[in-house]
């Protein structure tokens, strides 16, 4: 390739990063304008003796500086992990990707791993309440969304376990004692893009082995009586619907089955009678005048009171921690939220013709505002709850969601969940570390990018 130096593999084994480093910056590729654009392969080179994030696609080779050039020492690479793998995610193909992809990394970083072939749902759940998590630097889940989520939910209960903390009424949770780990092997793979910006194995497994963490937010989901589950993102109405439906059709391969309930669910298309109360966030500058000092310990004695309410009939309710990216939705599912800033994005669907809602999908797959419609509201906030309205007499075999059961589906990071009552949903900042970045960050930073 005439005047440009040819990218050769760097040695990873030397590289060291400075104790306050705990991720890795890269500088921005320019963003795809054209098809064809789309990632192929992806790695770390050194050009003209520069580390650099090298990307090749169909149409072209691009590459980009890493920041910081010379980093020293990791002081979060992991040295022992326990992994979980879902043989049932998506093709099933996760126990191959593991022992072919992820494990010879592992291997080579001289990272001790204890491996669980999961055999049932709830199965790593059970482990993690059992085990000896001390032992171990971290936890990876190799599979999907579920999966993950799964895994997730189960080191907060361990956390709440020893900590002595009652398991169905948490209020104030305790952090997850090790970070976890993100091996895409899903469908939709939200964790996996969101923390690493694609959806790529070996490139997860990198971010593990070099002890890239990022903290990240987690909502807690309860309803009056008990926890349900500990999770990242939410959908109560149209997206739910849609997962339970496919569930109900689990003979299908899973892309049929998905593609199946999602027409169906469509042709369906009912609004949910539901009222919504949420506390926004309230954002206070700091400020050292006594006059602003006072109003703010006004503001927050009156926080109790700032609830706001709305009734109506929906068509979708997304409540969502994180940004949730995914090849579907590159700009993300709520692109105005982040990982750890302590907040929620409640997305309202207002009842509206088939039409209009497919409008708003299709938005999703594009880089225009999905939210730009008068039947879609957003808020910012801290606190949800969504209680169902019953329909009686006539309308009440209609009911879009409820089941034979008396129970509303939900769908929370791609598992399908159940409540026959009010869910009050809450952020709790920072919860877990995930081992990953912040793609906000990468998106900030200021170097220069080369294309060929």
């Amino acid at each position: 390739m005439p005047g440009a130096a040819a990218p050769r593999p760097r040695p990873h084994g030397r590289a060291r990063a400075a104790p306050q480093e705990r991720r890795r910056r890269v500088a921005p590729l320019a963003p795809p304008a054209r098809a064809g654009d789309e990632p192929l392969l992806r790695g770390i080179f050194e050009i003209g003796k520069r580390s650099c994030d090298v990307v090749l696609s169909a149409r072209r080779l691009r590459w980009s500086p890493i920041l910081p050039e010379s980093p020293t020492g990791f002081q979060n690479r992991p040295k022992s992990l326990k992994v979980f793998v879902n043989p049932s995610s998506h093709k099933r193909e996760a126990t191959h990707i593991y022992y072919e992809k992820v494990a010879p990394l592992f291997k080579l970083a001289d990272i001790k791993t204890d491996v669980t072939v999961t055999e049932y749902e709830g199965h790593a759940l059970s482990v993690l309440k059992e085990c000896e998590l001390q032992a171990f630097d971290g936890v990876v889940c190799v599979g999907g969304d579920g999966s993950v989520s799964e895994v997730a939910h189960g080191l907060l209960l361990r956390a709440q376990i020893d900590a002595g903390k009652d398991t169905d009424h948490v209020s104030k949770p305790v952090r997850a004692p090790v970070p976890l780990g993100v091996i895409p092997a899903g469908t939709t793979n939200i964790l996996a893009h969101t923390l690493y910006g694609i959806k790529h194995v070996v490139t997860a497994t990198l971010h593990i082995v070099m002890g890239h963490i990022q903290a990240v937010d987690v909502c807690t989901f309860s309803t009056p009586s008990k926890l349900l589950r500990f999770g990242f993102s939410a959908m109560f109405g149209f997206g739910a619907r849609t997962l339970a439906l496919a569930e109900k059709h689990r003979w299908m391969p899973s892309s049929q089955r998905k593609d199946f309930a999602f027409i169906k669910t469509l042709a369906d298309l009912k609004p949910e009678e539901c009222e919504l109360s949420f506390l926004p966030l309230q954002i206070l500058q700091e400020d050292s005048h006594e006059k602003d000092r006072k109003r703010k310990e006004r503001t927050k004695k009156g926080s109790k009171d700032q609830w706001q309410k709305i009734q109506g009939h929906f068509l979708n309710v997304s409540i969502m921690a994180i940004p949730c990216l995914c090849s579907m939705a590159p700009r993300g599912l709520a692109p105005n939220t982040r990982l750890n800033n302590g907040s929620m994005a409640l997305i309202v669907v207002q009842n509206t013709s088939r039409t209009e809602f497919i409008k708003h999908l299709k938005r999703y797959t594009s880089e225009q505002n999905q939210f730009n419609f008068p039947f879609v509201e957003t808020y910012t906030v801290r606190e949800v709850k969504v209680k169902p309205g019953l329909r009686s007499g006539p309308d009440a075999k209609e009911n879009a969601c409820l089941n034979a059961e008396g129970n509303y589906p939900w769908n929370i990071d791609g598992d399908l969940m159940k409540a026959a009552s009010e869910v009050h949903v809450r952020v709790h900042p920072q919860l877990i570390d995930l081992y990953g970045v912040n793609t906000d960050d990468l998106e900030s930073s200021k170097a220069t990018c080369n294309c060929i």
